[in-house]
């Protein structure tokens, strides 16, 4: 059999639990809280262009644009999903309509697209990416890549229902 001994020491540790906690922290089961959806950046719609074509590449190529959508909450993989991307790179500048293009996501909800080398703008090798097909919420990010000299750039999207 299990003594319990109650001194002032394990009082004090029970009550700070039960302010920590609160009450119902104690009557109810933990739930997981799931995966959030991502926000949108700051100055991630910059030069966005609703509606871009969808391509097999954007320009010559030679720099890869990558990433993953799933769905908030369970985390699920989305298929088909439809992803634009444009950036200022050495074809064009991020305004103009030949440096954007867009992408489906495969069956693992990941996307991938070839577009020219990224260069950078207000000093910054950066590119756009935007999810605005209606279903979930709309997200546009702004990845910063950490030296121009990189050939490829990723970015990862959790959405949430619309």
């Amino acid at each position: 059999m299990t003594t319990v001994v109650f001194n002032r020491r394990n009082l004090l540790a029970a009550g700070g639990t039960v302010l920590a906690t609160g009450v119902s922290g104690l009557l109810l089961p933990a739930r997981a809280q799931g995966i959030a959806p991502t926000p949108s950046m700051s100055g991630g719609s910059n030069n966005y262009r609703k509606g871009a074509p969808t391509v097999d590449r954007i320009g010559k190529g030679g720099f890869w644009m990558s990433g993953t959508v799933r769905r908030a909450g369970d985390g699920a993989p989305l298929a088909n999903q439809r992803i634009q991307i444009w950036a200022h790179t050495t074809e064009g500048q991020e305004h103009e309509p030949q440096s954007h293009g867009a992408t489906l996501t495969d069956k693992n909800g990941v996307f991938r697209l070839e577009m020219p080398q990224i260069i950078p703008i207000f000093g910054q090798p950066h590119g756009h990416l935007a999810y605005d097909s209606g279903e979930f919420m709309t997200v546009f990010l702004r990845p910063v890549m950490r030296s121009a000299k990189e050939t490829s750039l990723e970015a990862h999207f959790v959405l949430q229902p619309a």
